[in-house]
């Protein structure tokens, strides 16, 4: 009976470790996207021209380095163009943001592979989660590569990012914090830490959040289209777009599907609209739900979209509206956890 007892004991012990573990690296990949959202609003994104995982991590110590830094980029496509002539000290400002996008991202797979292997080691791996926790480092890894793929767009011909790619990248990254948040919750009503009031909920409320989430998320991604294209540059009015609901060079690209993927004025009006079904799905959901915190997120994050259009994306709105998608999905995920559990979900 002891032994039993003692067992329990360290099996909530390590749910308790492991989830606040998560909770942690879900808030440093939080920042970390964040931080990709300054730098590429500061077109920073293309400073660095190689990939070193490991020697990358120091920025150049001396005139030198700093020399043979600059005139790496000087041979790349937007040194050439874009940002042709800039001086060595315009050149230092654009360094630091993606020397440090890619520093943070080094510390995000030290925060959890070092503990992982730690919780591994001294058999702390919180029960059932194993298989779990690699999967997330493999995702991890696959963020980083994922990155440089990205990066490696506009280093051949075109001195600017695939806004596909970029989409890609911001997508693993909130598909990585979102994981990672899931599981910390789970982990934590295991334990008993967090006390979560389950909701007395309805299939039709249960779909009604699993729709609210998809439309989030898709307004994400197409977030990422707009700034990869540059989008937000046009049509800095709301709700109107150049005096008319929809623009007429919306579909000038052939076959006609593709203008909301490539079309710089169709992909900011549906990036607007999306925005728009999904303010009303979560604020709906946040109404039968009873979550205030829900409900002020999405209202804020709405606010922040259109401040950030009509300021033609000033950085400090744009990076702020980047946070607010974040906190909005974490406030639904929170919601929607309280969902299943009333449904008796074990999850």
């Amino acid at each position: 009976m002891h032994n039993t007892y003692k067992d329990m004991e360290n099996k909530t012990s390590n749910d308790a470790l492991n989830a606040n573990w998560l909770m942690i690296c879900a808030i440093l990949v939080f920042f970390m996207a964040v931080i990709g959202a300054v730098t590429r609003l500061t077109e920073s994104g293309l400073s660095i021209v190689e990939w070193k995982p490991v020697t990358g991590a120091l920025p150049p110590l001396s005139t030198d380095a700093w020399d043979a830094e600059f005139a790496k980029y000087q041979q790349s496509p937007q040194g050439e163009t874009t940002n042709a002539g800039i001086s060595l000290s315009e050149f230092k400002n654009i360094f630091f943001w993606e020397w440090l996008h890619r520093l943070w991202g080094r510390f995000i797979g030290l925060a959890f592979a070092l503990p992982l292997m730690f919780f591994w080691l001294t058999k702390r791996v919180a029960e059932g989660y194993k298989a779990k926790f690699l999967g997330v480092l493999a995702l991890g890894g696959l963020q980083g590569f994922v990155g440089w793929w990205m990066v490696a767009s506009g280093l051949v011909d075109n001195p600017a990012v695939s806004h596909y790619r970029l989409a890609t990248h911001l997508g693993l990254a909130i598909l990585l914090a979102t994981v990672m948040y899931w599981m910390a919750l789970t982990l934590l009503r295991r334990d008993g830490s967090l006390v979560m009031r389950p909701i007395d909920s309805t299939p039709c409320i249960r779909r009604h959040g699993r729709c609210a989430l998809v439309f989030l998320a898709i307004t994400i991604i197409w977030g990422a289209f707009v700034a990869g294209l540059d989008a937000g540059l046009i049509y800095n009015e709301w709700p109107l777009m150049g005096g008319a609901f929809m623009p007429g060079e919306m579909w000038h690209i052939t076959p006609a599907w593709l203008n909301i993927f490539e079309n710089h004025a169709a992909v900011q009006f549906t990036h607007r609209w999306l925005a728009f079904a999904t303010f009303v799905l979560v604020l709906s959901f946040a109404w039968r739900v009873k979550s205030p915190w829900l409900a002020t997120a999405i209202v804020l994050q709405l606010g922040l979209g259109i401040l950030t259009l009509i300021s033609h994306v000033a950085l400090p709105l744009a990076a702020m509206h980047q946070a607010g998608a974040i906190i909005t999905l974490s406030a639904l995920l929170y919601e929607l956890h309280r969902v299943l559990l009333g449904a008796g979900s074990k999850r």
